[in-house]
């Protein structure tokens, strides 16, 4: 493994097309998408947390799912997002929060000027031997960078099955966070954990987070509204999602790494 990530999956063109899929659907992917939990998040913190003031930065923060559960720990977080349409939906839900255009290999911000790097549903889009370095820059000593996945919980038999009807052309390959990277002199140790979680649905919403997906995103028309159509037979047949609301299992995965003392990349 190298330190480009490895979980998009496809050819250039494919991967170019669901890394920037999402700004179509910026307001359904605010409503629909889950947001993190708090465990995960203390943990991912936990070697800044006595820092005051505490300096975030949520790195391709999309609507701001994650920098609204940052926003519980410090009021100091910026927001920097690449689509324009994402970026429009954070501002006006969090219009108090500095957002800013950017992308993780050109950081719009000074050396050394946050303390942690958090990353949700994004590091795996990353140039990573390009976004490396530069998180580094930005990030003062012993800061960290934390990177979160919200994943469907698939060891339960329905979600398992749900895994298997919405499968697209360019689905994901089974992956885990310890894929994320490999260490480097910067961040020369990576510390894994998991956490569970969970998100109240009903079998239409459920569609709606499934279609907020990058591979069913690049579907043609007809061949999204026929997956959706697969989901709601699944969802409506399925004995543990067929009447009213339900708890989907989520577990979120994450992963941290404190900047090296000696990195001259925050100096």
């Amino acid at each position: 493994m190298s330190t480009s990530s490895s979980f998009p999956e496809g050819d250039a063109e494919t991967i170019a097309r669901r890394a920037s899929s999402f700004g179509g659907q910026a307001a359904a992917y605010a409503a629909e998408r889950p947001d993190y939990p708090d465990a995960a998040l203390r943990w991912a913190l936990e070697p800044v947390a006595d820092r005051t003031p505490l300096r975030l930065l949520d790195l391709g923060a999309g609507t701001g799912k994650l920098t609204e559960g940052l926003l519980r720990y410090t009021e100091t977080v910026t927001a920097v997002e690449p689509d324009p349409a994402m970026l429009a939906e954070l501002r006006e839900r969090l219009p108090e929060v500095r957002a800013l255009e950017g992308t993780a290999e050109r950081i719009p911000l000074a050396d050394g000027s946050v303390d942690a790097i958090m990353i949700g549903q994004a590091l795996h889009w990353f140039d990573l031997s390009r976004a490396l370095p530069e998180m580094a820059r930005v990030l003062s000593p012993g800061g960290v960078l934390a990177g979160l996945w919200n994943i469907d919980d698939h060891r339960v038999p329905w979600v398992r099955g749900l895994k298997e009807v919405s499968r697209g052309k360019a689905a994901l390959k089974d992956w885990n966070a310890g894929s994320a990277f490999d260490p480097t002199a910067d961040f020369p140790r990576i510390e894994q954990a998991e956490f569970p979680h969970a998100q109240q649905r009903t079998a239409e919403s459920m569609a709606a987070t499934i279609c907020t997906h990058s591979h069913v995103l690049i579907l043609p028309e007809a061949e999204r509204a026929a997956l959706r159509t697969r989901i709601l037979d699944y969802l409506h047949a399925t004995p543990e999602t067929a009447s009213g609301e339900f708890d989907l299992p989520i577990v979120t995965l994450a992963i941290r790494s404190a900047l090296a003392r000696d990195s001259s990349a925050s100096g």
